[in-house]
């Protein structure tokens, strides 16, 4: 009782040197029952949080496997569960509705994350109410390492029996953490003991070279006490069978530790994107006397998205089935620029508190547990969609990629990707996908929010830059980003077009959409011909295609919480003969013929893209059967595909000088807007952050700088005006103004960019990877502009002098 009470690991060293404990080696054993623990232990994840998932997807297990059990099921025979899925189905058949409240909290107190100790030195402890372990068996669970106990438990996360041992290298500077729990048949006494790691002087001093880790015994056995209950601080409930783990002075990162009920909440649903329990973090008024809610449900991130209707503007789905990879499901959710009635700046700083906290943009999940991520770098390198990289959330659930995928994708300690080919290979399926996607459409409509339409924008910056006298040197670091203009070009190194007279369509009256919560129909749109009453659609070999089917069901369809429904895509095998084959083959969802994904519903219209493997021959029949759930009965429709000679690409005629490119476009924006200028609203609208402290936004289009938004109302601007004596001396401090941003904005893009350099900003341990254009745009706040401004290039040396 005393270990358990100890609020920090100093009072637990207190009780251990009282008590005469700390010392003597007969009353230790090494974990694992292995000295050389430590690299095990230590080397595991990097960072608190993802640690603290590891025993939070323990108690999970604990609990499913207690169901399992209770039905008097071998956990790892054929009768027992198969995926996760299969278990909640089974034993949790409410587990849909876990959005109610009442529903969730009650289930939820089967899982809990207790805080205590001190505000500064917080402890914490992790129930479950699961299966326990006898005493006499913990060092072959808990106190084992890489036994692989639960490698043929399909039903549960773990496999390696390591990541519960993650956790205690962030347990304060003596790594301490109690491990107790009661067998829920309650026939067992408590077992207790303590982990903590061997002190490293006493390793030294007896002649080793490392430490290792190790847990408390008496007589060689693991303690244990005829417990009935216990108080333990739960919410609503005392400990009476189940598992209970401390862990003191637990290193949470800086942004969780405070009230754990708020703080540590996020960072849980962001790891767990979808565990399968929810569960509760508890904290107290003692600690916290102000908080109003001390006790919060983690359900993941992805039901807080779901409820989070204010700041969503888009999301949908991709679906891939490939034979290379296996199955592979996007979800994609869009934010709004603006949301809650706040500006950009504070929307920002809400979607970064909420849903960005830990730097993740792209979450790759096995069973809702979040295994790796990509950064925004991914949205604004890896899409080219950098007006997005703030608004731009995607999870990749990876639960059906083919094991051997998964084991190349993944590391064993489930908390960052691994480098090498088919991490690489993922990462471009993913992007084409992506790019295939309605993300393509969203971010073109927030770039054409920024467009302007007035040709009079930057006539000034043109004329000099068309008379602009640069010698060899400057003129050759632009060119290795943009082509200057040459006589007979006019504009910013632009080419005027040939006008052509092109008569505009009018566009067609579109009939209104009127969605169903369950589809009632479902048919395919289009086809080349007929075969047998079935459409037949042709596909070129080694090429792709887009087929559409109409429905009447909402766009969430298949990534609702609740009621979702799927598209399912039969493969039936080839006819070389052409006619779909002669019987009816029982149908497979296996990828081996056919590359095939799917995007969620769009105003009725589901499109369905398919890519033919290299075994199909020029000839070969591919019958596909469509299958859209529905409570109803489920819609089948079914087609033909035709492996056609590949498509001929015809020859590009590439020109001996490519097109010129031309200088980037001033646009210039002011707080209210104005003829031939954008107010910072429009500017906001499409994701840039402009304000009184912006000098300059340069606008990275495709890997390209296609304008450099000049603030005309910045304050730089508005301190440098107020020294000119009369209105021709105000407006040359403008176009001093403009000129020198312009221009110097222009070098240092290019020079940067021609250098290749990389570009990240370091603060605490958190690295992250900063845009170019950020950057750029970063300095000229920081008092570049000022410089720039305000020191004349004769004053200087006048100065120096």
């Amino acid at each position: 009782m005393r270990l358990l009470e100890a609020g920090t690991e100093d009072e637990v060293q207190a009780l251990l040197d009282a008590r005469g404990l700390a010392l003597d080696p007969s009353n230790w054993r090494p974990y694992g029952d292995n000295e050389s623990n430590y690299g095990v232990v230590e080397n595991q994840q990097a960072h608190a949080v993802p640690a603290l998932v590891e025993k939070i997807t323990n108690g999970i297990d604990a609990i499913l496997e207690k169901k399992v059990v209770q039905d008097g099921i071998d956990i790892r025979s054929q009768a027992a569960p198969q995926s996760v899925p299969e278990a909640l189905d089974r034993y949790f058949p409410g587990h849909r509705n876990w959005d109610l409240g009442d529903i969730r909290r009650q289930q939820a107190r089967e899982v809990q994350i207790v805080a205590s100790g001190p505000r500064n030195d917080t402890s914490l402890l992790v129930y479950d109410d699961g299966i326990g372990q006898a005493p006499e068996d913990f060092s072959t669970t808990f106190l084992s390492l890489l036994r692989g106990n639960k490698n043929e438990v399909h039903f549960v996360q773990g496999k390696y029996n390591m990541g519960g041992a993650g956790a205690i290298a962030f347990c304060g500077d003596k790594r301490f953490q109690l491990v107790a729990s009661k067998r829920h048949d309650g026939k067992h006494p408590l077992g207790f003991t303590l982990v903590r790691r061997h002190p490293p002087k006493l390793a030294a001093a007896a002649g080793r070279k490392n430490t290792w880790y190790e847990y408390l015994v008496f007589d060689g056995k693991v303690p244990s006490i005829e417990i009935d209950e216990l108080d333990v601080g739960l919410d609503s409930r005392k400990f009476r069978t189940g598992s209970l783990v401390k862990l003191y002075s637990y290193r949470l990162p800086s942004g969780a530790r405070s009230i754990i009920s708020r703080d540590l909440n996020v960072s849980l649903n962001e790891y767990l994107f979808e565990p399968a329990l929810p569960f509760l973090t508890v904290d107290n008024n003692i600690r916290y006397p102000d908080n109003k809610a001390p006790v919060q449900p983690v359900y993941g991130l992805r039901r807080r998205l779901e409820a989070d209707t204010e700041t969503i503007e888009a999301k949908f789905s991709v679906q891939s089935k490939t034979a290379e990879f296996g199955e592979l499901v996007a979800t994609v959710y869009v934010f709004k620029a603006r949301s809650r009635g706040q500006g950009v700046k504070d929307t920002q700083r809400y979607l970064e508190r909420e849903y960005f906290r830990n730097n993740m943009t792209v979450l790759f999940s096995m069973n809702g547990q979040v295994q790796g991520s990509y950064t925004s770098e991914f949205v604004s390198r890896g899409l080219n969609m950098p007006l997005l990289k703030k608004y731009l959330l995607v999870h990749v659930d990876c639960s059906r990629l083919h094991p051997e995928v998964r084991n190349e994708l993944f590391m064993a300690s489930r908390d960052r990707l691994k480098a090498g080919d088919e991490a690489d290979a993922i990462r471009k399926h993913l992007r084409e996908i992506l790019l295939a996607s309605d993300l393509k459409e969203i971010s073109r409509r927030r770039k054409a929010s920024l467009n302007l339409d007035s040709e009079d924008t930057g006539k000034m910056l043109r004329d000099v830059t068309r008379n602009l006298p640069m010698n060899e040197a400057l003129t050759r670091i632009l060119r290795q980003t943009f082509d200057l203009s040459s006589p007979g070009q006019s504009g910013a190194g632009k080419r005027e077009p040939e006008k052509k007279d092109r008569t505009k369509r009018e566009p067609r009256d579109v009939p209104p959409f009127h969605p169903q919560r369950f589809p009632s129909t479902f048919r395919v749109k289009g086809g080349d011909a007929q075969e047998q009453g079935v459409k037949l659609f042709q596909l070129p070999q080694g090429g792709s295609r887009a087929i559409s089917f109409a429905t009447d069901v909402e766009n969430d369809y298949f990534d609702r919480t609740d009621d979702p429904g799927e598209l399912k895509l039969a493969i039936l095998a080839p006819s070389d003969k052409g006619n779909g084959g002669g019987g009816q083959p029982e149908p497979t969802e296996e990828a081996e013929l056919l590359d095939v994904t799917r995007a969620s519903p769009s105003d009725g219209t589901i499109k369905v893209g398919v890519r033919a493997s290299s075994e199909l021959r020029v000839g070969a029949t591919v019958k596909l059967q469509a299958t859209l759930s529905s409570p109803e009965g489920d819609l089948v429709e079914t087609i033909f595909v035709r492996i056609t000679d590949p498509e001929r690409k015809p020859k590009v005629q590439r020109p001996e000088e490519p097109p010129p490119l031309g200088l980037p476009e001033p646009i210039f924006c002011s707080e209210v807007g104005g003829p031939g200028i954008k107010s910072w609203e429009d500017i906001n609208a499409g994701g840039i952050d402009m304000d009184h402290s912006t000098v300059v936004y340069p606008f990275v289009d495709e890997d390209k700088l296609a304008g450099i938004y000049i603030n005309l109302d910045s304050s730089v601007l508005k301190d440098f005006k107020t020294k000119a004596t009369s209105p021709e001396a105000t407006e040359l401090a403008e176009r001093r103004y403009i000129s020198a941003v312009y221009f110097h904005t222009l070098f240092l893009f290019a020079t940067t960019r021609s250098r290749h350099y990389e570009l990240a900003r370091i603060e605490g341990e958190q690295r992250e990877e900063v845009d170019l254009a950020d950057y750029v745009s970063d300095l000229f706040k920081s008092s570049y502009a000022q410089f720039l401004l305000n020191f004349d290039t004769a004053d200087l040396l006048e100065a120096l002098g």
